[in-house]
């Protein structure tokens, strides 16, 4: 089968979304699959609306001669004029990691959104989902939807450890070691998660920052600013982007994995925390609880708490065994979960049929 992917700026960011599609293209392609990627300079919302009106976007879109075309929904705001001028014989399907309407910002910023992105979305004929809290955020925007739910799998790293290490590192004497793993921007609420720890002790734990300041740089800046302001310098040790080796032992070495993100479709980074049998701090907010099972696996704040930070880091610092019990569980619940090699082959078996229903290309 033939399939073209739009994304915005190549498939080497460092986001879930982005691994999502690299994992996504690779396997279609080793199962046989034809698979041309469109790129999309990402410029910013509003910037890139202008490509509705692109003759080089338009140029590109037309010379792909394709089964099916896959879209990153991320692309939304390039894509909704060129959707309605497309072949109706090529079925276009978006990829949902979430909706940008659904992201914590001011609300009238979502209420411009909003309608963009709904009529985006009633311009595509199916969707690939990474989770059922996807699905539902989809459909209560558009209404019932034809789509397949494929959930990102956890083995990007291979964790390496066993239950009886887990056990054991839980129970070592020192600070609680704390990871926060995922791209530097607002959403993510690594300033959330700042403000927690610093409420504790200094001597009871200890932060790893992992991930890609370029994004958002004046995020970065304002991180680095707050660092300061809270006297946790001592404490904190900011990474950078680290290969997939250094994350092994990151990941390795940590007792929590915590992201108290604002928003989270799935939040592919919890599931690949558990592997490693780190309990995981996430929001509420999104999919994390499809992934995160509170109180066993994980535990759940509300987004933007602070005092929910120092509260749960506090308990499982205080309580070891509660930390290595957690530890197992997360590690048996990302055994349980489906791989990388299952997604692919669920968007491969729901896109064949969907050629198959519309029939072979003239």
């Amino acid at each position: 089968m033939r399939l073209g992917l739009v994304v915005y700026d190549g498939l080497e960011r460092t986001s879930g979304g982005y691994r999502y599609d690299r994992r996504l293209v690779t396997g279609l392609r080793d199962r046989g699959h034809e698979v041309t990627l469109v790129t999309i300079p990402r410029d910013g919302y509003g910037a890139n609306l202008f490509d509705n009106v692109s003759r080089e976007v338009a140029a590109d879109l037309a010379a792909l001669d394709v089964d099916v075309l896959l879209q990153d929904e991320l692309c939304h705001p390039s894509l909704v004029r060129h959707n309605r001028r497309h072949d109706d014989d090529v079925p276009i399907v978006s990829i949902v990691h979430h909706l940008r309407c659904r992201e914590p910002r001011a609300a009238w910023r979502n209420a411009l959104v909003r309608p963009i992105e709904r009529r985006y979305l009633e311009t595509v004929d199916a969707f690939v989902y990474n989770s059922e809290t996807t699905r539902e955020t989809v459909e209560a925007l558009v209404g019932p939807t034809r789509g397949v739910v494929a959930p990102p799998g956890g083995d990007h790293v291979d964790p390496g450890v066993t239950r009886a290490q887990i056990r054991a590192r839980a129970h070592e004497p020192g600070p609680l070691e704390v990871v926060f793993v995922g791209t530097l921007v607002e959403r993510k609420g690594l300033h959330t998660l700042l403000r927690g720890l610093a409420a504790r002790p200094a001597d009871e734990w200890t932060l790893t920052v992992v991930g890609d300041p370029t994004i958002d740089p004046g995020y970065a800046r304002r991180i680095d600013r707050l660092v300061d302001a809270l006297g946790v310098e001592e404490s904190v040790t900011v990474a950078g982007r680290v290969t997939d080796s250094a994350l092994s032992s990151i990941l390795g070495d940590g007792h929590l994995l915590a992201v108290p993100s604002g928003y989270e479709g799935f939040g592919i980074v919890y599931l690949e925390g558990m592997g490693f049998g780190m309990p995981a701090l996430a929001s509420t907010a999104g999919g994390a609880g499809e992934v995160v099972t509170d109180g066993e696996t994980g535990v759940l704040i509300p987004p933007g708490k602070p005092r929910a930070v120092s509260e749960a880091v506090g308990s499982l610092a205080a309580d070891r065994e509660r930390l290595a019990e957690m530890g197992v569980a997360a590690r048996d619940a990302y055994e349980a979960h489906p791989t990388w090699s299952e997604m692919v082959d669920r968007v491969a078996s729901f896109t064949t049929g969907l050629r198959e229903v519309a029939g072979p290309s003239p």
